[in-house]
């Protein structure tokens, strides 16, 4: 396994003048509460330099961060792209949900790609359903619009990729909770090929049956690698509460643990991206063990070349 630590906030919002969001400092906190030590000695420790945040977008967009964004991704495709071609598992800890579309753009050059978002939100924020020539954008709610090829071209078009880093039908949604609301932002997710699993359905339908829906979008597409993305926040805010838009209800670590286990042990499976934690939010510490219990009780693939297990 490759640990790849992507410590940016660039995705993010400033919550106050002169704040800077602290999502940046998750890699290190998950480090510093023994999420190496979880993993196995085999793992190695890859690190991203940290990008410089800026609250004002630059000339050109009202993407805050936009094009240093463009920038980090660059770079954390290439760390990527390493990792899956040598046949090793890329665990990419961010860091704010926009590390999405580095991971995805490095995934995809080793052929077409499916995608399994995990996230309390759907991030489906696009000119489609905001004005983008008025009001100022955190490419953390827009992540899975920018990775089916939704919003300004900078964020959509990758070196050596052709279309969206994923296309509608490859991927599933799960754990979005605010889409029964009335001031719902994205309802046009619904009117697209994007399998949605909410936190409502989840718990009625639960486990078993969620992981069957995913076997099924994974197997409609069998000779596509996949990769996974894991925002935090789609964990219960009594169980997360360390992350900028906590909210309840949300799945708990034994669910997550559940969902996870099958996919990170296919043989398919390219990487996961973990994003969200902030450590500022978490001052005792305890939100990052929780998480290091969590993804060190995964049983991550052996390291093999994709492809070659029959």
């Amino acid at each position: 396994m490759d640990v790849i630590l992507a410590p940016t906030n660039l995705g993010l919002s400033p919550l106050y003048p002169g704040h800077e969001p602290g999502t940046w400092r998750a890699p290190n906190a998950l480090m510093y509460a023994g999420l190496a030590e979880a993993l196995g000695a085999e793992a190695s420790i890859l690190t991203l330099p940290r990008p410089q945040y800026c609250p004002v977008p630059p000339a050109g967009t009202l993407i805050r961060n936009g094009y240093a964004i463009r920038a980090f991704s660059l770079t954390l495709a290439e760390y990527v792209a390493r990792s899956v071609q040598s046949g090793t598992f890329a665990l990419v800890l961010g860091g704010d949900c926009s590390i999405l579309l580095g991971a995805l753009a490095g995934a995809r050059r080793n052929g077409p790609l499916s995608l399994i978002h995990f996230d309390g939100h759907s991030d489906f924020r696009h000119p489609g359903n905001y004005d983008a020539s008025r009001i100022m954008s955190g490419v953390a709610g827009m992540d899975l619009a920018l990775a089916t090829g939704r919003g300004e071209p900078f964020l959509t078009q990758w070196p050596e990729i052709e279309g969206p880093l994923v296309p509608d039908n490859h991927v599933i949604q799960i754990g979005e909770r605010e889409s029964h609301d009335a001031d719902f932002a994205w309802p046009d997710i619904a009117r697209t090929a994007i399998t949605q699993i909410d936190i409502f359905d989840f718990q009625k339908i639960g486990v078993a049956a969620a992981s069957a829906k995913i076997q099924a979008l994974l197997s409609s597409h069998s000779a596509a690698g996949f990769w996974i993305h894991f925002d935090v926040d789609v964990l219960d805010q009594l169980i997360m509460p360390a992350v900028d838009c906590p909210g309840s209800p949300g799945l708990s670590v034994a669910d997550m643990v559940s969902l996870l286990n099958p996919l990170v042990s296919d043989r398919r499976c390219l990487g996961m991206t973990v994003s969200i934690y902030d450590p500022e939010k978490d001052p005792d510490g305890h939100c990052a063990k929780t998480l290091v219990g969590l993804l060190g009780q995964l049983a991550y693939r052996e390291r093999t070349s994709f492809g070659t297990v029959p």
